[in-house]
């Protein structure tokens, strides 16, 4: 066996790899990414004697949806697509102190009752995870802990003591004496993570990885990472605020399109069964420019609050700004008020906001904003009862979205008495009674119900 060191340029965006520096990376296209890290390079003279695979027909492979592992946390089981697949890499990202650890230490104590679980860190002390367990409740034995950050010791842990679950905490920490470059960096990210797919993989243990995110909002080290895994969940929400948002990003197991609704407290994360109830709170009565309006996520209704502030403007461009939202999406709704009724907002500032701070791109809550503007505009408030969704053209006409029955029952649930959606969509929700349906064709049937 003979090592070999070189130095090799890495992308720090995609991983992609170079023998010299390049200004623009050829694969993603970014700018100044490329960093510099020693690799050592291990050639072997011989083949070595490696047990092949036997190659099967696609039929004699059984596979059953039932083995997957339930965590006892409902809101993670739907994103995971109803439980935990064994043998699966998870990759849980998330902004520094928004609670990813605290999660998995939670899933780490439902999983002791069952299943021998290993928690590895390599940030925190025994000490410094016994005083955040204390505050979590009971542990049993079956939970072991590790604080460790060579990886070679690691695996070595991992294949003599064979635990059903892992924790690793965090990716970034962790390194391989074959691999010179420094913890944290590319080579080293992607030589753990491809250790841990090979252990997951081989020996049917459930991994999960802790991954930091970079202020850009994706996961530390280059997106290759992410190729790698089978399952990639964000943790997204206000670190001052209580509640968290865990969605899925990337499942060969399951939808990406669910989101589980978590909020912090003392003794740590609890479910929110009910999230729409939850982001309603506070609404403001009676003022112009606040709407309600539903989104999906996945299958999961969500009523969520839409504010919008439209003044005169003072300089000669007007100031626009989006929050929880796409920009771009507010300034087409903008010009499409303008062009199809009339409304001179091109002199006026605007202001369009989504309530604690939930991002909300479906195209269902055009609609939502467009009353809000045009609410704010007049300043008139529309009634509090009423939520509204439709996805808007650039004809000013109102488009059918999905599931309008999950999302009217969801408006009845809560009390809502009104609801303002696409007349495409109207026979689809005449049996659900006791709320009234508006039906709305294009931007002069909204401006008629104002």
């Amino acid at each position: 066996m003979a090592k070999n060191k070189k130095n090799v340029y890495y992308c720090q965006n995609c991983g992609y790899e170079s023998s010299k520096w390049q200004g623009q990376c050829p694969a993603c296209k970014e700018w100044n990414t490329f960093v510099e890290e020693p690799v050592s390079v291990t050639r072997s003279s011989t083949v070595s004697n490696r047990k092949v695979a036997d190659i099967v027909s696609l039929t004699e492979v059984e596979a059953d949806d039932h083995t997957r592992i339930q965590t006892d946390i409902k809101e993670l089981d739907r994103v995971l697509g109803g439980g935990i697949v064994p043998g699966s890499l998870v990759l849980v990202g998330g902004d520094p102190g928004i609670g990813k650890s605290t999660l998995l230490l939670q899933v780490c104590q439902n999983l002791s009752r069952k299943e021998t679980v290993l928690y590895i860190s390599g940030e925190e002390s025994l000490s410094q995870i016994k005083l955040r367990a204390n505050r979590m409740g009971t542990f049993t034995d079956q939970l072991k802990l590790f604080c460790e950050t060579n990886l070679e010791t690691i695996r070595a842990v991992i294949e003599r003591q064979r635990p059903r679950f892992v924790v690793i905490d965090s990716i970034q920490t962790m390194f391989s004496e074959d691999v010179s470059s420094a913890p944290g960096s590319v080579s080293q990210v992607r030589e753990s993570t491809n250790v841990f797919m090979q252990l997951a993989k081989g020996l049917g243990i459930s991994i999960f990885i802790v991954g930091h995110v970079t202020k850009e909002g994706t996961v530390a080290g280059p997106r290759v990472l992410e190729h790698m895994v089978d399952t990639v969940l964000y943790f997204e929400g206000d670190r001052h605020a209580s509640y968290r948002l865990l969605r899925g990003v990337k499942n060969r197991f399951g939808s990406t399109n669910e989101i589980g609704v978590f909020e912090m407290r003392q003794t740590g994360l609890v479910e929110v069964e009910n999230p729409s109830e939850y982001m309603l709170s506070g609404k403001p009565h009676n003022a112009s420019g606040s709407v309600v309006a539903c989104s999906m996520e996945g299958t999961r209704p969500i009523l969520i609050e839409i504010q919008a502030l439209i003044c005169k403007s003072g300089f000669g461009m007007p100031r626009r700004t989006a929050a929880g939202t796409d920009y771009n999406r507010v300034n087409l709704l903008m010009a499409v008020l303008e062009k199809r009724i009339g409304l001179p907002l091109s002199e006026y500032d605007a202001y369009v906001n989504i309530a604690g701070g939930i991002k909300m791109n479906e195209p269902a809550i055009d609609l939502g904003i467009v009353v809000a503007i045009i609410s704010s505009y007049k300043n008139r408030a529309v009634d509090e009862k009423t939520v509204v969704f439709g996805e808007v053209g650039l004809s000013g006409e109102i488009r059918a979205v999905s599931m309008p029955e999950q999302r009217v029952s969801e408006a009845k649930k809560l009390g809502f008495e009104s609801c303002i959606l696409p007349e495409v969509s109207k026979e689809m929700v005449k049996d659900i009674k006791g709320i009234k349906i508006y039906g709305v064709r294009n931007m002069n049937d909204v401006m008629n119900l104002m």
